[in-house]
């Protein structure tokens, strides 16, 4: 009997460490307009920021259907494996109660729902510590009471490089976004309750650095677990990010990621940013 670790597209794992790490990936899909396209898998990030920025309008994603679950799910049980399905918050998307109806009209009590309250690189965070978990033989049981107890630890935070796709999604008037552009205003976005929201904003790239930096002095990250940078479509900002953090903090061989579809429909290019697991007593986040 294996255990068998599933996520689904929001979490921007590269296609090397599923491979590596054997993570089954399902696809979320992404409109743009009349086309649709399935995240990951006939879209690649480098393909969704070039129409993203062609589009005067923003895409839609639509959650996996419950029959696309089952499809994954069935061969799994049938086999006696145990799954782990860690997936993007339920205040997102409807991917959980996807999975959830998978699960019911399979009838299995072999297939464990996590819902990780979280999207993009600080989903990846929870899927890579499963991985770690089964590896160092842990049972299922064991590897899903772990995950629950630290989702509400995991943190990110993210520099916006544009105002034009929050302005673009209703998040931001036009004048007020007229009037940031001009103000160089980059706001930091997290995840809070479930939902990527506004946490701050600055002036200049230099000072959304010096945000996260001061950001991670109030809640530091636990150094058992190795934190993950992102970007959008800006791998040379994310490696500035990381020049500028690792003065204070050991990132160097921290992996670098691109933020997908979900959040970077709303992001745009050019955000940049960093999760983490808090250090036990700072789960306020």
């Amino acid at each position: 009997m294996a255990i068998q670790i599933v996520t689904d597209s929001t979490s921007d794992l590269p296609l090397s460490l599923q491979k590596q790490y054997g993570i089954h990936l399902i696809p979320l899909q992404v409109l743009f307009g009349e086309h649709a396209y399935l995240d990951g898998v006939n879209l690649s990030k480098e393909e969704f920021y070039t129409k993203l920025q062609d589009s005067s309008t923003l895409p839609t994603t639509s959650q996996p259907t419950p029959e696309a679950f089952r499809a994954l799910f069935a061969p799994m049980v049938e086999r006696g494996d145990e799954v782990i399905a860690i997936l993007l918050s339920s205040t997102l998307s409807g991917t959980v109660q996807s999975a959830q109806i998978a699960k019911e009209l399979l009838g299995s009590d072999r297939i464990h729902i996590v819902d990780s309250r979280t999207v993009t690189v600080a989903l990846s965070l929870l899927v890579l510590e499963a991985v770690r978990l089964r590896d160092r033989g842990l049972s299922c049981q064991e590897i899903v009471e772990t995950l629950e107890a630290l989702k509400g630890r995991v943190a990110i935070y993210a520099t916006v490089g544009t105002l034009k796709y929050l302005k673009m999604g209703g998040r931001l008037s036009a004048s007020t976004a007229i009037i940031g552009e001009l103000l160089n205003i980059r706001p930091v976005v997290s995840v809070v309750d479930g939902q990527v929201k506004a946490v701050g904003k600055v002036r200049g790239q230099r000072a959304a650095f010096q945000w996260i930096a001061k950001r991670l002095q109030e809640v530091p990250y636990d150094p058992a677990y190795p934190p993950i940078l992102a970007h959008s479509g800006a791998p040379e900002l994310g490696e500035e990010l990381r020049r500028f953090l690792s003065q204070a903090y050991p990132l160097k061989g921290a992996p670098l990621m691109e933020i997908g579809a979900v959040v970077g429909t709303h992001a745009g290019p050019g955000a940049t940013g960093i999760a983490y697991v808090a250090r036990k007593g700072y789960s306020e986040i």
